[in-house]
């Protein structure tokens, strides 16, 4: 991960280091500076959405979730910048002492995509639960289930996280490389499989039940949000598996990559809420409202088949 915790931070004209500052890692910089960029625009789309999910939208099981969801991708896209900066600033020949700011952010970037990840988990296991056993997650599904499980997922990243930082910056001890295979095997080897399983349970028992018509945009938005983590998140996972066999790979397009998935979250919930909508007024409240309001939703999805059911019989 960029060197991560190994690395002096301290560049010296008596290493011979300046002449070459800017022209051995031109690409790397331009790509990190595309993806600060992207970070800007993905901060500004969850921070809408936190906006309206607090203040704005009812409060739904779900939509505890996707307002975690959309915290843990606004620390993503809030501390990686800082850490690409920090990073950076070498290769424009400023002198850099130590390395403990750059492990910071990186630190913190690790804990908030890794919540992202069990946050993400979460909501396509309680999903998929509610199609399996539907009477259940109506009538005795507990009612403080989406706090609790939210809850419990951010003690999981902050312990693994203060388990690092205690031994990489407290102790700064040969341990530290030994408790990052944990918490990548975690994210990679548990979390990752459970929520491809949950999404294709999921996805298969809608194609082949009479509940295909009800599940309605929140159904879409848990798809595409989770086929997008796939896509462009789950590559970050496996850079830092590579990382721990062989340091100091190019990790800038794995990051470039997961800054795409966590500014994306937003432009899925406003298209596919604003979806056959043709208001402009309280456009993006309207559209998440459609997105996680499920009764409205369900009321949608049924409108369309009633009319089929007049047009059959006439």
């Amino acid at each position: 991960m960029y060197e991560f915790l190994t690395m002096s931070g301290s560049w010296t004209k008596d290493e011979n280091n300046w002449t070459r500052c800017q022209t051995d890692n031109l690409s790397t910089v331009i790509t990190d500076g595309v993806t600060v960029i992207i970070c800007l625009f993905g901060l500004v789309g969850n921070g809408i959405v936190l906006w309206f999910l607090s203040f704005h939208i009812k409060r739904t099981p779900f939509t505890v979730y996707i307002l975690n969801l959309a915290a843990a991708d606004f620390g993503f896209l809030l501390c990686l910048p800082g850490f690409l900066i920090a990073f950076n600033v070498k290769y424009f020949c400023f002198l850099l002492e130590g390395h403990t700011l750059i492990n910071l952010f990186l630190l913190l970037s690790l804990l908030t995509y890794s919540t992202g990840l069990y946050l993400l988990t979460a909501i396509s296991t309680e999903r998929c639960l509610s199609v399996l056993y539907p009477i259940w997650h109506r009538c005795r599904r507990p009612k403080h289930l989406s706090v609790t499980v939210c809850a419990l997922l951010w003690m999981l990243s902050f312990l693994l996280s203060g388990i690092v930082s205690s031994f990489c910056f407290a102790d700064e001890t040969e341990m530290c490389w030994d408790t990052l295979p944990p918490i990548y095997g975690l994210n990679f080897l548990i979390f990752a499989p459970i929520l491809i399983v949950s999404n294709v349970i999921l996805f298969v028992k809608i194609r082949c039940s009479s509940q295909r018509r009800q599940q309605g945009k929140l159904f879409t938005v848990i798809l595409l949000t989770v086929l997008f983590f796939l896509i462009f998140a789950v590559p970050l996972s496996i850079q830092y598996f590579l990382d721990l066999v062989q340091q100091n790979l190019g990790n800038e397009i794995s990051y470039l990559l997961a800054s795409i998935n966590s500014s994306i979250n937003p432009i899925i919930y406003f298209l596919v809420g604003s979806y056959r909508q043709h208001r402009v007024r309280g456009f993006l409240k309207v559209a998440l409202q459609n997105v996680f309001d499920e009764k409205a939703d369900s009321r949608e999805d049924r409108e369309p088949s009633r009319q089929d059911s007049v047009e059959m019989s006439m």
